[in-house]
């Protein structure tokens, strides 16, 4: 037997060994499996309770259904608003489960992803130690080998040993490539948990503000008619009057330099349909839901910011912060204290996702490059989301391109502009939209009367 062959199979059983180690379990692995265990049972329990919330949701729909169609009194006004009140608490409490349910799947996902890591961190420790041993054991004297070694033929049975080895060393390597492949699946899964997490936090804040507005629109109802239903009739009997509110009403639409009255609202979409086709109401809607979206809206990266609250480190470094630049720059804008969206929070404050949304359309720099140039088309200057007639028009772009040229995909158009799909775990965001534009709508036509 030649002396590089005697090396290459101490190289070969001392790889056959280290394979074999590779493969014993570990005390980390099995408290992982516990770990995963218990969030198991924990989803269960709150997919019991999401199921039996989601029915009396279902319950107070159907009433609410069958209220609107009866005859508009007070007595009827007041107890749709109740009925809508009651039916956005369960849906808050709703949503908070889905969170709680996929901070679950999170947790178990990044389980999985730290024994993925360290069984891959494993493997190419193997496969490393080969290696070190090939190299190692090329410099040895045959003489020295045999001095360490002792009886080598009584280890080597056959040349099927060998073989043997070999597919179990190519086996350690595809192993690991499937150790990496299985990785990098995790990571996606992982980021789309989060995107998800992100969008539902969204979502509960709109759930809230549309809480908030039902209960002031019952309390001011209620001090406008002193609880009497000929003052109800009264109220809604003046037309002129109620026009005139409706336009003066302030539009409250953050990130514009001064706050405008809805008739100066309904002005701008009415321009930006003129040139999109996408329908005024149907677009106030969506810059409202957008605008309304909660309180991280514009509040990071201003003058006087902490420095944790800059753009270097709110907005994706990757997709976003470049663009961000290339933006500011071309409209001679200080970046250091350009207004920009916060990162969504948990309740627990942990932070969920990116920030980075500019302006009242909420578009984060990626996504405004792709419509500036459409924009100052029309316009004939550089776009600016910041600006509110600019940022009406690309939403309008937007969603005409999401397809809201017509009242019969607006609701699909507006679930796209939320989370790029028409996902039905955000219904939410596109009944909401839809809803607000048929009172939109309604306010118009009285305006225009």
């Amino acid at each position: 037997m030649s002396r590089g062959l005697i090396k290459f199979y101490i190289i070969i059983l001392a790889g056959a060994a280290l394979i074999l180690s590779a493969q014993a379990p570990s005390l980390a692995a099995d408290d992982s499996a516990a770990a995963l265990a218990q969030v198991a049972e924990q989803q269960q329990a709150l997919e019991r309770q999401l199921k039996d919330i989601e029915s009396q949701i279902g319950q107070y729909q159907k009433e609410l259904k069958s209220i609107k169609g009866q005859k508009n009194t007070l007595i009827n006004k007041i107890t749709r608003l109740q009925k809508k009140q009651a039916a956005l608490t369960l849906q808050i409490k709703a949503t908070a489960l889905k969170v709680e349910d996929l901070a679950g799947k999170i947790t178990a996902t990044i389980i999985n992803i730290d024994q993925t890591s360290i069984k891959r961190a494993g493997l190419k420790e193997q496969i490393g130690r080969v290696l070190e041993l090939i190299y190692e054991q090329d410099n040895y004297t045959l003489l020295y080998l045999l001095a360490t070694r002792g009886n080598l033929m009584s280890l080597i049975d056959s040349e099927a040993s060998y073989n043997q080895v070999i597919r179990g060393l190519d086996q350690l390597l595809k192993e690991a490539q499937a150790i990496n492949e299985q990785l990098n699946q995790q990571k996606t899964l992982l980021n789309d948990q989060q995107e998800e997490t992100e969008n539902l936090l969204s979502i509960q804040e709109l759930q809230r503000h549309d809480l908030a507005d039902s209960a002031k629109e019952q309390d001011n109802l209620l001090k406008q008619t002193k609880g009497k239903e000929s003052n109800y009739q009264k109220m809604l009997s003046d037309s002129q009057k109620e026009a005139q509110a409706i336009k003066s009403r302030m539009y409250q639409l953050l990130e514009v330099a001064e706050q405008i009255n809805f008739g100066q609202a309904v002005s701008i979409a009415s321009w930006a349909s003129a040139q999109s086709g996408v329908r005024a109401a149907f677009l106030l809607s969506v810059l409202t839901q957008e605008s309304n979206l909660g309180k991280n809206v514009g509040t990071c990266n201003r003058a006087g910011d902490p420095p944790e609250k800059s753009w270097k480190v709110v907005m994706n470094p990757t997709r976003d912060q470049p663009k961000f630049l290339i933006i500011t720059d071309e409209l001679k804008m200080n970046p250091d204290v350009t207004p920009i969206s916060c990162p969504m929070r948990d309740k627990n404050g942990n932070r969920i996702g990116w920030g980075g949304a500019m302006g009242p359309a909420q578009f984060i720099p990626s996504t405004w490059l792709g419509y500036k140039d459409k924009v100052s088309a029309v316009t004939g200057k550089p776009a600016n989301p910041w600006d509110i007639r600019d940022a009406f028009l690309a939403a309008a772009i937007k969603l005409a391109a999401g397809g809201a040229t017509a009242e019969s995909g607006e609701w699909a158009a507006a679930m796209r502009y939320f989370s790029g799909s028409t996902n039905a775990k955000y219904s939410f965001y596109g009944d909401s939209v839809v809803a607000r534009a048929e009172a939109y709508q309604e306010d118009i036509d009285k305006m225009n009367k």
